[in-house]
């Protein structure tokens, strides 16, 4: 009779954990939770929880949870580190990454734990510091496995076998190089195993080697592996020697991320994850492109106003239409395609989903806010008469953008929000139907509210 499968644990039962008092039970309970899961977990805990957690961690799960977390969690936890505690964490991290977790360090922190580790081993850390993190450089690792021309399989095994630490770790190959420290050849791990071990080396390896500068940006570096399926590419310095080494895992990252950064572009948000930012951080990383929007949507009403000036107050609401049309379609798209993305990348769970959609909703009300005030006052003096700024007018049409983009951001969170409730896929549907829903409602609500403030046809 078949057994049920084991349930995996989830934030709940930690949250339940840390309301207890034993310390115990939840050292037993991490032991259980996959280091990616729990580093999740620790960007919804408050910081006393989370300092429970990384006590009741030790040796290798508290390296692990780091290498997950993201910054804002490594952030945290650092400064309730000692220097020698940090020490074993990096001691276990393969060198790009310690010099990434380094860097949210202060400059004495750093330095404490370089003097700690082997000094082979700092002065590479250090090399790799220097570099630029958009960069061939910054993205390398200084830990891999050479050998010379003349090693046999067998040499390249036993290398392997005897580096310590991440380096032995990395599955990025064996490269070949010559007395200079120019790389030479290249054999991939499986080359290895599926060879006898006898072999000489350049038998087997691959002599048309792709590399790149150290200062090569990571664009370039990021093309070369996808154009040319790379599994590892070498990193050569000025004269070019071996330096470092680029792994296919490593580049998958900048992929993802410049792709994430050229769409979050795109729709006139940041290039981070919009649903762990605070509020007003999120409100002014949105609003220059809904500035914009309503610089444009004036412009557009000051011109008719021009062309038709009797054309009475009917004409005087439909001439500020294309600012609610502008703003409601970019608040619209801006929400449904950050949350598009959380879901896509897992970055939104469901534990976090009812804070997500409140905070996202809230962003759009405080977006609209600021656009409607700012239109309630320019509106105000387009309308009026001489020197008289014509408020109730300002008020009428600051006030209906601020109800209709409100409006806006509530549709770009619930479409994709009960696309995923149903099961349908949220970025076939957020698009176009979004914008045509928040267009259509939009503009109905900007007519019905800035009438019902006065503006009668």
């Amino acid at each position: 009779m078949a057994t049920e499968p084991e349930r995996r644990p989830e934030l709940k039962d930690l949250e339940a954990l840390l309301r207890s008092s034993e310390e115990r039970p939840l050292a037993d309970f991490l032991e259980e939770v996959h280091p990616a899961d729990l580093a999740e977990w620790m960007e919804e805990l408050d910081e006393a929880e989370a300092l429970r957690v990384l006590g009741a961690l030790h040796g290798e799960n508290r390296t692990e949870l780091l290498s997950f977390a993201d910054d804002s969690v490594r952030e945290s936890l650092l400064p309730h580190l000692s220097a020698k505690e940090l020490t074993n964490i990096v001691e276990g991290m393969p060198a790009d990454e310690v010099v990434d977790l380094l860097a949210l360090t202060d400059e004495e922190t750093t330095n404490q734990v370089l003097r700690k580790v082997d000094f082979e081993r700092a002065a590479g850390l250090r090399e790799l510091a220097s570099y630029n993190a958009d960069t061939a450089g910054g993205l390398m690792t200084s830990e891999y496995v050479a050998v010379g021309e003349e090693a046999h399989v067998s040499d390249a095994i036993k290398e392997i076998k005897s580096e310590e630490g991440p380096a032995g770790e990395e599955e990025v190959g064996v490269f070949v190089i010559d007395p200079a420290g120019l790389p030479v050849g290249y054999v991939s791990d499986r080359e290895l195993l599926t060879t006898p071990i006898h072999t000489p080396i350049r038998d087997i390896m691959e002599t048309d080697l792709i590399s790149v500068p150290a200062n090569a940006d990571q664009e370039d570096v990021a093309h070369l592996f996808r154009k040319y399926s790379l599994a590892a590419l070498p990193v050569l310095d000025p004269e070019g020697v071996l330096i470092g080494v680029i792994s296919s895992e490593d580049i998958h990252d900048v992929l993802e991320d410049e792709a994430e950064e050229d769409i979050l572009r795109i729709v006139g948000t940041s290039p981070r994850e919009q649903t762990k930012l605070p509020v007003l951080v999120r409100v002014r990383h949105r609003l220059p492109l809904q500035a914009l929007t309503v610089v444009g949507g004036l412009v557009t009403a000051y011109l008719l106003g021009r062309a038709f000036p009797d054309g009475g107050d009917t004409t005087d609401i439909l001439r500020y239409l294309p600012i609610i049309i502008g703003l409601a379609g970019n608040v619209g798209i801006q929400s449904s395609t950050v949350l598009v993305r959380a879901y896509a990348t897992g970055e939104l769970s469901a534990e976090r989903e009812n804070s997500v959609l409140a905070s996202e909703i809230l962003v759009g009300c405080l977006i609209g806010l600021v656009c409607g005030t700012a239109t309630f006052l320019v509106a105000s003096y387009m309308e009026g008469s001489g020197s008289a700024p014509n408020y109730p007018f300002g008020f009428a049409i600051g006030g209906a953008i601020a109800v209709s983009v409100s409006w806006a951001a509530l549709l770009g969170c619930l479409v994709p929000f009960t696309c995923e409730r149903i099961g349908i896929d949220p970025a076939v549907v957020a698009g176009p139907f979004l914008i045509t829903l928040s267009d259509i409602s939009g503009a109905a609500i900007f007519v019905f509210v800035a009438t019902s403030l006065g503006l009668s046809g």
